[in-house]
C-alpha cells in the first residue's frame, strides 16, 4: 500500500512539473555568440508577432562568429494555455519545417564581425493552417537549440473593446491599473459555452511573465461578453522605462556619458538611481522594446551596425541584501542570467554591469531578484500614471476542434487611463 502511494506521488510531482515546463515553452540557450534577437510582424511600432493569418513576419538574429554556420527552424503548436496540442503537424503546417534558415549575409565595415540571419514565414516551404499559439525553435547543426520565441496566429472574428482604469482598491489607487473589457462575437452570432470553450489573456508591454489569464466573463449584454473586473485584471504600473541611443556609436548624448574605442567601442551610460518613492515623471519610451539602428554607412541596421560594450551602472548606497539585480528589457526577452546580471561595487556604492549590444535605441530598467520571487518593480516604483501597452487575446475552441484558435485581439493604453 506505502510503495502504491508513493508510484502516485510520484506521478503526481511529475505530471505537475511537466504542465510548469509546458506553459512556459520559451527559452534561450545562454550562448555568447548568438546575439540581437528579434522576432517581429510588418508593425513596426512593437516588436511582437502577432499577426493575422496569411501575414508574414520575420526573425533576425546575428551569430558573432561570423563564419556563415547552418541554422535550421522548428515550429510546435500549443494550446491557449501552453500546454502542448495533441494536433499532429500536418494539422497546422502546409509544408515542412526543420529546413536551413538559407537568408543570410556578413557584416559589412564593422569592428565586430557577425553573420547575420533571416527567416521569413510563411515561406515556400512553410505556410500555417490554422490560428493560436506558436512557439519556433532554431537549432544548430548538431541539432542542439539556440534559442525558441513564441508568436501568435489569429483570425477577425471576434472584437474587443477595452480600457485601462484606476483600480478601486484605496491602497493600491497610485500605483496600479485594471483593464475592463467586452467581447463580442460576429455579428448574428453567439459563443456556445463560453465559460469552459472562451479562454482570456492579457498581456502588459508583451509580457508573458506578468500575464493574466483564466478570466471568465461576469455577465453578458445580449451576445457581447462583460468582463468588468478590478482585483483579478489588476497589473502593477511600473515606471517608465530608461532609454539609452547608440546609433551613432562614436559620441555621447543625454543618456551616454563617455565613449571609447579600444578593440569595440565602449559605451558608459549615465549612473542611474532608484527611483522608488520618487514622484512619477513622464518620460516618451517604448514600453520596454529596442530597435536596432545605425547612422553610418547606408544606415543597414542589418549588417552596418556595430557592436559595443555598454557599462550600466546603479547608485546604491548599500549592498541590497538577498537580492540580485539585472538589467531588464525585450533585448535579452526579459530574462534574467548571468549576462544581465549587475555585480556591487562598494568602492563606488554603484551595482555595475556590462553587456555587449547593438547598435540602436534600447529601453530598459533594474529589476531585484530574491531566492523566493521576481521583484520587477521594487527598484523603480511602480505608478498609476505609467503608460503601459495591454494586448487581450481572445482564443476560442469551437464545437468539434481539438485546438484554440485565436479569434480576436484587442489593444488599449494606459495613456488615457479612467478614474
Amino acid at each position: 500500500m506505502l510503495r502504491k502511494c508513493g508510484v502516485k506521488h510520484f506521478v503526481f510531482v511529475y505530471s505537475f512539473f511537466q504542465m510548469l515546463l509546458a506553459q512556459n515553452p520559451e527559452k534561450t540557450v545562454y550562448t555568447q555568440s548568438i546575439k540581437s534577437i528579434v522576432f517581429k510582424s510588418q508593425n513596426k511600432e512593437i516588436q511582437f508577432p502577432i499577426v493575422k493569418l496569411g501575414e508574414p513576419f520575420q526573425l533576425h538574429f546575428d551569430d558573432l562568429n561570423g563564419d556563415e554556420r547552418n541554422y535550421y527552424y522548428k515550429i510546435k503548436y500549443f494550446n491557449y494555455d501552453w500546454t502542448p496540442s495533441n494536433l499532429f503537424q500536418n494539422e497546422y503546417l502546409d509544408g515542412f519545417d526543420n529546413l536551413r534558415i538559407e537568408e543570410y549575409q556578413t557584416s559589412f565595415n564593422t569592428l565586430q564581425p557577425y553573420t547575420h540571419y533571416k527567416l521569413s514565414l510563411p515561406n515556400d516551404q512553410t505556410q500555417f493552417l490554422i490560428s493560436g499559439n506558436y512557439l519556433l525553435e532554431i537549432f544548430n547543426e548538431a541539432n542542439e537549440m539556440i534559442f525558441s520565441r513564441k508568436f501568435l496566429i489569429y483570425e477577425e472574428e471576434a472584437s474587443v473593446k477595452a480600457a485601462v482604469y484606476r483600480t478601486r482598491d484605496l491602497e493600491l489607487y497610485q500605483t496600479h491599473q485594471s483593464i475592463q473589457f467586452s467581447i463580442s462575437p460576429p455579428k448574428g452570432e453567439y459563443f456556445r459555452d463560453p465559460q469552459s470553450q472562451l479562454h482570456v489573456t492579457i498581456l502588459q508591454n508583451e509580457q508573458w511573465n506578468s500575464a493574466l489569464n483564466h478570466l471568465k466573463p461576469q455577465f453578458n449584454s445580449g451576445s457581447r461578453l462583460e468582463y468588468r473586473y478590478d482585483a483579478e485584471s489588476r497589473f502593477e504600473g511600473g515606471n517608465e522605462y530608461l532609454f539609452f541611443d547608440t546609433k551613432n556609436i562614436q559620441i555621447t548624448n543625454a543618456n551616454v556619458s563617455t565613449v571609447e574605442l579600444n578593440r569595440l567601442y565602449e559605451t558608459y551610460l549615465a549612473t542611474n538611481y532608484l527611483r522608488r518613492g520618487y514622484p512619477y515623471s513622464f518620460i516618451q519610451d517604448l514600453d520596454g522594446d529596442f530597435i536596432i539602428q545605425t547612422n553610418q554607412g547606408s544606415e543597414n541596421g542589418d549588417i552596418e551596425a556595430d557592436y559595443s560594450w555598454v557599462h550600466f551602472s546603479l547608485s546604491a548606497p548599500v549592498l541590497l541584501k538577498d537580492q540580485e539585480i539585472f538589467v531588464y528589457g525585450k533585448f535579452n526577452n526579459y530574462e534574467l542570467n548571468e549576462e544581465n546580471k549587475m555585480y556591487y561595487n562598494p568602492a563606488l556604492e554603484t551595482y555595475e554591469g556590462v553587456m555587449l549590444l547593438k547598435q540602436g535605441i534600447y529601453n530598459y530598467k533594474f529589476v531585484a531578484k530574491t531566492p523566493m520571487n521576481e521583484l520587477y518593480n521594487v527598484l523603480c516604483g511602480s505608478h498609476a500614471l505609467t503608460e503601459n501597452r495591454y494586448l487581450i487575446l481572445v482564443y476560442y475552441r469551437f464545437f468539434g476542434n481539438q485546438y484554440d484558435s485565436l479569434i480576436g485581439v484587442g489593444n488599449v493604453s494606459s495613456f488615457e487611463i479612467i478614474d
